[in-house]
């Protein structure tokens, strides 16, 4: 198939189901209500609880959402062949991932925007509402820590792309600054901060930054600990500030880098230079990679559905939504975006790498020895570095056909993956800061839940864990191997309690949400007992004893969620101003 014909039908594919399964959803499911006064307004505090328009909480939710999770996992799947991972992100995204989203954002809308944890004490008991805490905090704890490496990591390989990401924050307060203080037109506001972001890009294109080691502590480990010392004070000021205005205009960074794959993938079509190179189905697998099932489903995750969404939903977005009908374009909507943005990268990797590949020793590649080349041994051991080339690689050949210098297109992508990586890390260390406040409250150690206890308190473990291991700050490594099936199965038992919820508004609702959890719960706790079994063959005990914790606690919870379904359960009255939710 065609790169242009294939990015085409997925793209309209997407329109389709938005306007469509979307809409339904959104009026006969959740039957979203304009009158309803949501928490954004309710408990408006001009820290958290602040209610924006449309498109900017869109903005944050998307980039929150996004981050380096629809680049990775594609650039790794399409090892099984492009046309399995499309089908799984295309097909996931519309009737798994964001229908998961959507039903989160909804769930703790109506919930006083309180997270998925506090939930679910309400909808199953209060044991499991500590397993849940369990669950997330340490999903959490894994992705702060891991992405200070990861933008690190992107820093160390991509120096030109330390000005840009660092001058977004001054020209993101500046925007705040405009919009919510001075009033100014957010159409002005906007083409002025995207054109100083695009200037900083430019600048940064050529002036790379580098660090060299300080007191023993090499370039990582310096860059996580300046990262965690920003994420600190990025989740501790009001929403408005920096976390809202910085990932509006990463959202505009990540349409005109859409924008411009769009433009080079159709110029190169239709130039005859832009074949899908990437087998439909690899029948020739290299040695080391696992199974398709369970490991692709896995893998692949934010393209197509990731439990991490379900806590930027419950934990930032549903404490801006100005209006219920907003859900289905900021949950729905940034999902089925998220969709495509993956559905581009498996077209960087599967047609743009084919285009030309230049080697250290300065012999050049192309077509199906490129991607040999790339994909000849299991991507998914090698390092953060060598897993994004293939798309940094594609993206910039792509770029140059319609005039970007490669330099440009390289800076380009460096920077697009660090900011979205950064927004990532902002919106983790918020959350994080909720969940240690709500169960401080809970446990009645008021000095933990003011927002400076709570968020020092994150930021100190996820610096415990980077730094476990060394000076180098990739501590959290030891970790990752668990985090895709734990934060698969994340997702499972966020669908479960909004199949939970559909439950008690009577009728068969909640086989929306059940037969998606049913779906994951498979996959999760499939994957989870074949990454035990290696574990426990490696004699991995630190792996084998938390990842068991984790599947224990979320066994626990699955069988007294399934127990309440059971039961008869009276019609939910959480309606407010007699509409019901």
């Amino acid at each position: 198939m065609d790169a242009l014909l294939l990015m085409l039908i997925t793209g309209v594919g997407y329109l389709i189901a938005y306007h469509t399964y979307g809409r339904f959803l959104a009026r006969k499911i959740f039957k979203l209500d304009k009158r309803v006064t949501v928490p954004s307004r309710e408990l408006c505090d001009g820290i958290d609880y602040v209610p924006a328009r449309k498109g900017i909480i869109f903005g944050h939710h998307y980039t929150s959402i996004a981050g380096t999770g629809p680049i990775v996992g594609p650039a790794i799947g399409i090892i099984w062949g492009w046309v399995p991972a499309v089908l799984w992100v295309f097909f996931g995204s519309i009737f798994i991932g964001a229908v998961h989203d959507f039903g989160s954002l909804v769930v703790s809308l109506r919930n006083e925007g309180k997270s998925l944890s506090e939930i679910a004490s309400k909808y199953i008991n209060m044991r499991v509402r500590f397993i849940f805490f369990a669950v997330v905090f340490l999903s959490l704890l894994i992705v702060i820590a891991v992405f200070g490496v990861v933008i690190a990591t992107v820093f160390t390989s991509f120096p030109n792309a330390v000005i840009p990401v660092w001058l977004q924050i001054p020209i993101a307060l500046g925007l705040g600054f405009a919009v919510y203080k001075k009033t100014a037109n957010v159409a002005i506001a906007t083409t002025i901060a995207v054109i100083g972001m695009y200037v900083c890009i430019a600048v940064g294109s050529f002036r790379p930054v580098t660090l060299g080691p300080v007191f023993g502590i090499p370039p990582t480990g310096l860059w996580v600990i300046i990262l965690l010392v920003y994420a600190w004070v990025a989740s501790t000021l009001p929403v408005t500030t920096l976390l809202q205005p910085r990932d509006y205009i990463n959202a505009w960074q990540l349409f005109i880098a859409m924008g411009l794959l769009v433009a080079g993938i159709v110029f190169c079509s239709l130039s005859g230079n832009l074949p899908l190179v990437a087998p439909a189905v690899n029948t020739d697998l290299p040695p080391n990679v696992p199974p398709i099932w369970p490991f692709m489903f896995v893998i692949i995750a934010c393209g197509a559905i990731s439990g991490f969404h379900s806590l930027v939903a419950s934990g930032t977005s549903s404490k801006q939504i100005a209006a219920e009908p907003d859900c289905q374009f900021v949950g729905y909507g940034s999902m089925l975006l998220e969709g495509f943005l993956a559905v581009l990268v498996l077209v960087c990797v599967a047609a743009g790498l084919g285009m030309s590949l230049k080697l250290d020793d300065g012999t050049t590649l192309a077509g199906q020895a490129a991607w040999q080349h790339q994909y000849g041994t299991w991507i998914g051991a090698k390092g953060l570095g060598d897993k994004l080339a293939p798309v940094v690689i594609g993206a910039a050949n792509m770029m140059r056909k319609i005039g970007i210098p490669e330099t440009v297109g390289i800076t380009l992508m460096g920077v697009f993956i660090a900011s979205f990586a950064g927004t990532t890390l902002d919106t983790s260390t918020r959350i994080q800061r909720y969940v240690v406040s709500e169960l401080a409250t809970d446990l009645r150690i008021p000095f933990l839940s003011n927002r400076w206890a709570a968020t020092t308190f994150a930021v100190l473990t996820a610096a415990g864990l980077a730094f476990a291991t060394g000076a180098d700050g990739k501590g959290a490594m030891l970790l990752w191997p668990l985090f895709g099936s734990a934060n698969q199965l994340l997702a499972a038992l966020a669908l479960l309690l909004v199949t939970l919820y559909l439950r008690r508004k009577g009728g068969m609702k909640f086989v929306v949400t059940a037969v998606p959890c049913v779906v994951m719960l498979v996959i999760t706790t499939w994957a989870m007992v074949e990454n035990e079994l290696v574990f426990i063959n490696k004699k991995n005990w630190l792996l084998v004893t938390i990842g068991g914790v984790i599947f224990a606690l979320a066994l626990w919870m699955t069988v007294e969620a399934l127990l309440t379904f059971r039961l008869q359960l009276p019609t939910d009255s959480h309606w407010k101003q007699g509409v019901p939710a």
